[in-house]
């Protein structure tokens, strides 16, 4: 049930990220106001994202996520009826774009601390890469069908099937059964709570120097996919269709990196997951000069391949490291890191191509993520730390006794 709830919001979501920059510029926006409306949900989500972790760390993580897809199933909903009733102000789009927001803060903390609670062992990485693959083939089918959705009917009618698919989702998740999940007592408090969850973030280099490297790798990918990917398939590619293509094409290749890491187990784990972050630099690349689009699908869906190294390494280094009962806050933590320059990117996207050019802005996008990555291949644990035996007795040592994560000089790693 988790498995394919999941599946369907995002399938509807991948979609709508592709509907909503378009029923912006059909309304006669530009490459800011997609930015801005961007960077509205974005910056709701970094506002309510650590308290989102300390919620769900507090509250069954499954009630958790059934309240945040009803939110975002009503923000959505009114988001498509607004397009649909024609020429939508940019305030209210950015108004409902916050409300998403707000929701996912909620939920991603919540989703990530459910789904690493429901698997154990020596197969939890196996696990994870297959739970991946899944989702990356709801995003293959989202993007494409969102962009030919977009071309066909509208993006109105895209961002009312995502509407429909959260609150599709979020009935499925009613039904979640969390049995197997021990109960947690809640702390001394909230802010007691997310005071603990940022001692465990802070106490491991590993951990928050690849958050801070993702500070700036997903703003400046975000502002490269949001704002200046619709503006190059407008200008250069034809349209919504050859974007949610070349999106399409970056799912696929995410699929086939989860069969990849289903096999591969690499014992240094984020030293490979670094690695592969240098290839998030290629799209920026490719829509600088601009390429083809062949050559752009090519680029993505090595990308996909490359990244979905990372993912399935980095959510097996947090299960193996974080103790059950605060891995929604570290999670919030990790996921209000990665995100809280988003904002500022997206929104400054469309004055640094008045500024500089949109050519020299996406140039400098791929730079940053090539610098970030190479800083942080620095860090000593980043390069050394290891796949452990078991997570059991991961989650005993952490628990009780300090790990080489809290101490630099230890050689042990996102």
């Amino acid at each position: 049930m988790l498995a394919v709830s999941a599946f369907i919001t995002t399938l509807g979501a991948h979609g709508a990220l592709i509907a909503s920059a378009f029923a912006v510029l059909d309304a006669g926006g530009d490459g800011g106001d997609v930015g801005l409306v961007a960077a509205a949900r974005t910056l709701f989500l970094v506002i309510f994202l650590l308290v989102g972790g300390a919620v769900a760390d507090r509250l069954p993580r499954h009630h958790v996520m059934v309240a945040a897809n009803a939110l975002n199933f009503l923000s959505q909903g009114a988001f498509a009826l607004l397009v649909l009733q024609g020429e939508p102000r940019l305030w209210q789009m950015m108004a409902l774009s916050a409300l998403g927001g707000t929701g996912q803060a909620f939920f991603n903390p919540a989703a990530e601390g459910m789904l690493m609670a429901s698997v154990s062992g020596e197969q939890a990485s196996r696990a994870f890469a297959m739970f991946r693959m899944g989702m990356s083939g709801a995003a293959v089918g989202g993007a494409a069908l969102g962009g030919a959705m977009v071309a066909a009917i509208g993006p109105g009618w895209v961002l009312a099937v995502d509407a429909a698919a959260f609150a599709v989702a979020g009935a499925l998740r009613m039904f979640l059964d969390v049995s197997h999940i021990a109960p947690r007592e809640p702390g001394g408090g909230l802010l007691s709570d997310m005071r603990d969850g940022w001692r465990e973030f802070i106490g491991r280099p590993w951990l928050w120097t690849i958050v801070a490297q993702f500070s700036v790798v997903v703003a400046v990918v975000g502002a490269a996919e949001s704002v200046f990917g619709p503006l190059v398939a407008r200008d250069e590619l034809g349209g919504a269709g050859p974007w949610g293509l070349a999106l399409g094409a970056f799912g696929v290749g995410t699929i086939l990196g989860g069969m990849l890491m289903m096999r591969w187990r690499p014992q240094r784990l984020l030293f490979a997951a670094t690695l592969s972050v240098f290839s998030l630099a290629l799209p920026s690349a490719a829509l600088a000069i601009p390429v083809p689009l062949p050559a752009l699908v090519a680029v993505m869906f090595v990308s996909g391949v490359t990244i979905e190294i990372f993912g399935v390494s980095w959510i097996t280094a947090l299960h193996q490291e974080i103790p059950e009962e605060k891995l929604s806050r570290v999670s919030a933590y990790d996921w209000f890191g990665s995100v809280a320059m988003v904002p500022l990117a997206t929104a400054l996207a469309g004055p640094a191509e008045s500024a500089f050019g949109r050519t020299p802005s996406l140039w400098g996008c791929a730079a940053l993520v090539v610098l970030a990555t190479t800083a942080v291949l620095f860090v000593p644990d980043v390069r050394n730390l290891r796949r452990r035996g078991t997570t059991t007795e991961v989650a005993v040592s952490t628990a009780q006794e300090p790990t080489a994560m809290t101490a630099p000089q230890d050689l042990t790693p996102r």
